[in-house]
């Protein structure tokens, strides 16, 4: 886990310890030159030293903790050698604390044959490694465009570890699909190509990303190109406040492999696959609902470590596939829509893999709930995560409903916050009623302190709805 860009909590390092992460520990995200008018830059003469060994001594006895960075995507990248002096100086100061963890500050502007990055242990790359495309939003900044430079850090400083220090900035709202669909990876956001100005949504075919960024697949398959590359992190495993890149007038980002609520995208299950291969499953994008789309071509696209696959839709195969090297997904693009059953088999090496359905399903009739942790501490602090599902009358979800929802709650606890993972929905967390979207939402529940030997019992209940039920219990 990469900190950005600024000291962990030391709740989340004792966590890091405890369930075996490694971590990057991040200190700044400016120095003397801003990036905006209040940023850290204001105090950085007076304060960067003492802040940064601060975080040192109360960081350094964390296992958990294999790196230091000092710096992100700082300005001092673009003038040249005044610009290494105080990367220098930072570097001078890690190592005084500690001499037996390497350190770095992350690149997004730097080059080879600059002197910057020769005072980083470890070369920290964003988003250069795989190439940052031309876009008129850099106009102001020609120099950070470039052609992929993982090649060309590793000739310049063939003795020093590369990694991406930060990938992707890939956008997708979760179960949203926009057609058409982009051909390859990155393709930028604007109302022909996967986004929606009026909805503010963006396609979750997971092909999408800032003007600086790039599609999973991408980075993926720069890194397999260059096998002397550490690893990836990624922006970001989960959606967050702020930020809402490309629709200001949203809440929250659009750049998580998690959303907002804690529900997996489509994208999950393309890191999944990359970084699990020995799990076996196949997951199918997009839902088979598309009432206004029979007939038309609507793609098919599978996520899965397997390396070969066959779609079925209505018994029907759409033919078989094998990934080609630099390949992360099967792609099915000329499927025509007809409603019922689509299915795909996969194979790897040779033998079955995992096989996977998706169908058509009915209309909403029913809510399940359940919680993620049936019995919670009653201090007043411990909480349990209640998902509801909109199913149909078979108990399948229903991946495109948005009915609304209302919870309510017996016995002696408090409904703490509601949400549903749309990054444009603006009603307020503490809000009891919350419409599903993309057929589900999210309740989180903790105990009055000092409950003992009690449980609260959490209903959802919408028109037309069978309710959902869930009951928590206290430890």
């Amino acid at each position: 886990i990469r900190m950005s860009h600024n000291p962990p909590a030391p709740e989340l390092l004792e966590l890091t310890d405890a369930m075996g992460f490694i971590v990057m520990d991040e200190v700044f995200d400016s120095w003397y030159r801003n990036k905006t008018a209040n940023d850290f830059h204001l105090i950085f003469a007076d304060w960067h030293e003492a802040d940064l060994r601060a975080m040192m001594r109360r960081d350094r006895n964390h296992p958990s903790v294999v790196m230091w960075s000092f710096g992100n995507e700082v300005s001092e990248q673009q003038i040249g050698d005044p610009g290494t002096v105080p990367a220098l100086e930072l570097h001078a100061m890690v190592n005084d604390e500690d001499p037996t963890r390497p350190s770095t500050a992350s690149m997004n502007f730097a080059k080879p044959n600059m002197s910057f990055p020769t005072a980083m242990d470890v070369l920290s790359l964003n988003y250069q490694g795989e190439g940052i495309r031309d876009t008129p939003a850099y106009s102001y900044l020609p120099g950070v465009r470039t052609h992929p430079l993982y090649a060309d850090f590793h000739a310049a400083f063939p003795d020093k570890m590369i990694l991406s220090s930060e990938t992707a900035s890939a956008l997708s709202t979760r179960g949203s699909y926009i057609f058409p669909v982009a051909d390859s990876g990155g393709a930028p956001v604007n109302d022909t190509s996967g986004g929606n100005s009026t909805t503010l949504r963006v396609s979750g075919y997971e092909l999408y990303s800032a003007n600086f960024g790039a599609a999973p697949d991408k980075v993926f398959a720069a890194q397999d190109a260059h096998p002397f590359v550490a690893g990836e992190f990624v922006w970001t495993g989960w959606d967050y406040l702020g930020e809402p890149t490309p629709y200001y007038t949203a809440r929250s980002s659009y750049s998580g492999i998690i959303d907002l609520a804690g529900f997996r995208k489509d994208r999950f299950f393309l890191y999944q696959a990359r970084w699990r291969p020995d799990l076996k499953f196949a997951h199918v994008l997009p839902h088979w609902n598309w009432p206004d789309r029979v007939g038309e071509v609507t793609p098919v696209h599978v996520f899965t470590s397997a390396d070969t696959a066959e779609l079925f839709v209505n018994g029907e195969s759409q033919g078989k596939l094998t990934r080609a090297e630099g390949e992360y997904r099967f792609r099915w693009d000329e499927v025509l829509y007809a409603p019922g059953e689509i299915k795909v088999v996969t194979y790897k090496d040779g033998a079955e893999w995992a096989t996977s359905v998706v169908r058509t399903v009915g209309a909403a009739t029913q809510l399940a709930a359940s919680a993620d942790r049936a019995a919670i501490a009653s201090d007043g602090a411990d909480l349990s995560f209640v998902t509801v599902e909109v199913r149909d009358a078979e108990g399948d979800l229903v991946r495109f409903a948005e009915d609304e929802i209302t919870f309510s709650i017996s016995g002696p606890g408090q409904i703490v916050a509601t949400d549903n993972g749309d990054p444009a929905d603006l009603v307020a967390f503490p809000s009891l009623t919350r419409k599903a979207f993309s057929g589900l939402a999210l309740a989180i529940v903790k105990f009055d302190e000092g409950a003992t030997g009690e449980e609260v019992v959490v209903t959802a209940s919408g028109p037309g709805l069978n309710d959902g039920v869930v009951t928590i219990k206290t430890l």
